[in-house]
Parts: structure tokens; sequence; C-alpha cells
């Protein structure tokens, strides 16, 4: 679960420090960059799991691969060189590494710190290249796990997600015969820490952990494996599977139909060997909360083709293929399963969810999205597993039917650093929050600005004609207007950002 993220240099996020609940909306006109933070999050995941390289293609232009890489970097009169993440988590307590070895933390609330650079020389392949000037990975004090954490929560659920004892770090980074090493410790502090040289380092040093070595850092290193983007494609979530198929659905929404499978094998006999069994019965209600009329879920097999199909029957008992289904019917169909696979852990964003949906059905998906999140009143486990949820959108709609305390807002804005002016992001969240309590003294935001943001009247402050032109909702061309940009501009302030801990 990641609780704190902080980024400062990659694409607009300029001194940014944002908080993380189990379920988080972050709000915002298209254009404005919250896209980004979804951005870092993806970043950090296959910095995770691959060379520096193939994980800034991971975030680079989809469409042009050949993008420079200084385009990951804040640009402005002087762009940036650096970018700076810091990560706070809390991570499973055990794990395997890639050779099908256990793991056990030493301890679960851990904090992660990673300063890239960019260096441009002739001799490289592309002109340019990512390396790594800093990397550590420290503990949290159990102590401070409560007030670290802000959102509500039980301490039975705090006691089953944070545990563990550590006086010392499991990745450090200093200089060493005037160069710069990053170290890894093992977990007891015992043996020699393995030493690398930074600036030659292909890819990371989480990204080599081990079992045997410091199951720790594996640990940390299978959390952030786990932080997904969600991307459901209407023709992969249509799509049939074979036989032998992933269990798990992808972040496309591929393979519905084999891990619907797999999860009623699973649970088959669970209502007394009928085909209905509890987890399609469960399915097919969540999914009656948009679609009336829904009965059942079920995968029709194809022996002879060695394929498996979605269907759903209604109540009339009529059978309707994947291929058949809506769009938003679909989105919701996958999600409903994610909800039941207690397989599907870690971080899941998922960007306008809203989309494909019956604005009176806006309620019901989201809280499908709150209910994939873990419940933090109740211990982790197979049936409340560590899962977080993460939503963007600028739909006033889901605005309105988010709490308070699960909102984020983002905004643009201008950071003056050096003399220097650079176009922002800034994350803003509403009075009366715990995020506002951790924050003291931080500009908060009233849902009434946020809701005024997103609506179309917040366009063309004096030209009545633009009433009838389509709102913000779907439209990506229109820009907020000078006076609607300057209302949260000129009230805000660089959020809290620890520049020490980047410090070699």
């Amino acid at each position: 679960m990641l609780t704190r993220l902080e980024v400062h240099g990659f694409k607009n996020l300029v001194n940014v420090a944002v908080a993380f609940s189990p379920f988080t909306c972050i709000a915002g006109a298209n254009g404005v960059g919250k896209s980004n933070l979804f951005d870092a999050i993806t970043f950090l995941r296959a910095l995770a799991d691959r060379p520096l390289m193939d994980a800034a293609s991971a975030v680079r232009d989809e469409v042009n691969r050949s993008t420079p890489l200084k385009s990951l970097f804040t640009a402005g009169q002087y762009p940036f060189n650096e970018m700076k993440f810091a990560a706070e988590m809390i991570v499973p307590l055990t794990s395997t590494d890639d050779l099908g070895q256990p793991a056990k933390a030493a301890i679960t609330f851990l904090r992660y710190t990673l300063v890239l650079g960019l260096q441009v020389s002739d001799d490289f392949q592309y002109g340019e290249r990512l390396v790594v000037k800093h990397e550590e990975l420290s503990h949290i004090n159990l102590g401070d796990a409560k007030s670290k954490l802000g959102f509500e929560h039980s301490a039975t659920w705090r006691k089953s997600a944070v545990n563990g004892a550590r006086r010392a770090g499991f990745i450090s980074t200093a200089e060493k015969d005037g160069q710069t090493i990053v170290r890894l410790h093992q977990d007891g502090n015992s043996g020699r820490a393995r030493e690398a040289v930074a600036g030659q380092m292909p890819r990371t040093v989480l990204s080599t952990a081990n079992a045997g070595e410091c199951p720790t850092v594996l640990l940390a290193r299978r959390e952030m494996q786990s932080w997904r983007l969600l991307q459901l494609e209407p023709s992969a979530l249509r799509n049939p599977d074979s036989f032998n198929a992933p269990t798990h659905i992808g972040p496309n929404g591929a393979h519905l139909a084999a891990t619907l499978h797999a999860l009623s094998r699973k649970y088959q006999g669970a209502s007394n060997g009928n085909v209905a069994n509890i987890v399609t019965q469960a399915i097919a209600n969540r999914l009656s909360e948009l679609v009336e009329g829904i009965a059942d879920v079920r995968v029709d097999e194809d022996s002879k083709r060695e394929l498996r199909t979605l269907e759903v029957i209604d109540r009339s008992g009529n059978i309707h293929a994947a291929r058949a289904l809506s769009d938003g019917t679909l989105r919701f169909l996958a999600l409903s399963i994610l909800e039941q696979d207690p397989g599907s852990r870690g971080l899941l964003s998922f960007e306008e969810p809203e989309n494909g949906i019956n604005p009176k059905r806006i309620e019901a998906m989201l809280e499908l999205l709150k209910d994939l999140a873990m419940d933090v009143y109740e211990e982790i486990g197979p049936d409340n597993p560590l899962r977080q949820v993460i939503i963007n959108t600028h739909s006033p709609a889901v605005v309105a039917n988010v709490l308070d305390s699960d909102l984020l807002f983002a905004c643009p804005t201008e950071h003056v650093l050096d003399g220097h002016r650079y176009a922002s992001v800034a994350y803003m969240w509403l009075a009366d929050t715990w995020r506002s309590l951790q924050t003291p003294g931080v500009p908060t935001l009233a849902k009434g600005e946020l809701l005024a943001y997103l609506e179309p009247l917040a366009f063309g402050e004096d030209d009545t004609s633009s009433r009838n032109q389509p709102s913000i909702i779907g439209d990506r061309d229109r820009q907020p207007t000078r006076r609607v940009k300057n209302l949260f501009h000129d009230r805000y302030r660089t959020l809290p950002f620890d520049q020490e801990s980047f410090s070699p």
C-alpha cells in the first residue's frame, strides 16, 4: 500500500507531496497533469522490475518511443536534470523471490528514496541515459505508524498491516574514494554489504533483491511491482481465453473468462455443488446494481477450440456473450471479478471510471471501487487483501459522490526555483479532513470551489454563449480560464516536501 508519494522534477510534478488512503479520488480538469501522478507511480513500478532505460519507455510517449529522455524531466527555461522520488509504503509480510524462495520482511512499513539524473554524451547509444544518483530504503518506526497513516483505521487493521522491527537501513548511499556507492545491507546486518557504483548501475539496487540476501528489500520490490494502472480496453475485455490463459485479469482487462473460471473452480461446492456458486452469484448481484435483470454470470467452455467465453444471463434466460455487452458493462464486470479475486492485491490506479457509465449508475460504480479497496477496520487476510484504489476524474458527478476525506484536487500552478518559473500541478485537499489535520497551515479547499471548477460555467467569465457549449466532461481541448486558475494559484503554497531526504 502506497501511503505517501513525493515527486520533484518528473514531468510537471514539482515539490509534490501527497498522502494516500485505501481509496483516493483525484479530481481536476483535463490538461492540468493529474495523470502524471499515475505516470510517476507507473515509473516507480517499472524501476522495481526493469533496467533504467526500459523503465523510462513505460512512461514515454506511447506513440513515439523515441522521444528524448529529457521529456520525462520538468521543463522550463532551465530544464531539470534530476528527478527525485520518495515513497512510503506498507509491504506484504511474506512473498517469494524469482526462484521461488520464501521471504519474510523484517518490518513492513518502509520509505524508499530514489534520485535519478540525466547524462548526455555522444558515447551513449541514444546520446543520453538515466543514472542512479541516490537510492535508499529505510524503516518507519512502528510508534509513528498511526500518525504517519493519518486516515481513520482500527488498531486491529494497523497491527495486522504494520509489524516487525529494525534499527538500520536496508539500502543506503554514501561517498567512497570519490565515488557515490549504493549499498545493499542484509536483513540481519550480518555479513558484508553488497556495493555498486551509482553512476554505473544499469538498474536500481532494489530491482535486484532476492530472498536470500535481503528479504525486506524483496518485499518492497514485490509491493512496487503490484502497482498497476488499469486501462480496460473493450477489445481485451471481450476476447475469449484459451485454456492455458493467465488466471488473473491483466491491466488492459484481458482474461476475464479465465479468471472467473479459476475463481469458480476454487469455490466450487460452496453452494452445495450448484453451478451458480458463491463467486458467480456475488458477481451477478454486483452487476445487477448497474444493469437491471441480471440473473447469473458464467463461463462457457468450447472443448474443441479450447476456448472459454464469459457470458451473462438475464432473468428471462437469455444468454449474452461478452462480445455483445456494452463497454460500461464490461468495465463494471471486470471490477466485480477483481473484487472477488483475493490474488488481486496491491495498488490499482484507474482513470475516469465514469466513462461508459450511465450517470444514474455512477454511485454504484464508486461503491464498487471503494469496496475493491481493503477494509481498514478488519484484519488483513485472504478475505481482506492489502489492496488500494486510486482513481482520477474530471466529472462533477463523481466528485459529488465521493467523501470529502477521499478527495484530492489537481490544479495548475507555478513554482519559482532559483528565480525561474516552472508550470506545474498542485494537489490540494478539503478542509476538516485527515489530510488537513496532518498538515496544519497548508491552504485547503472548499468542496463548492472544487465543483465550481469542474462545472461548465467555470469557462468564460463574461461570455454567456459559453453556457450553451459542451461541458468540460469529455471536452479535452478546453482549458480553465485565468480567473479559475488564479482562484487556486493565489491561495496555493508549496506542500511540505522533505528535500533533506534526497541528500546523500
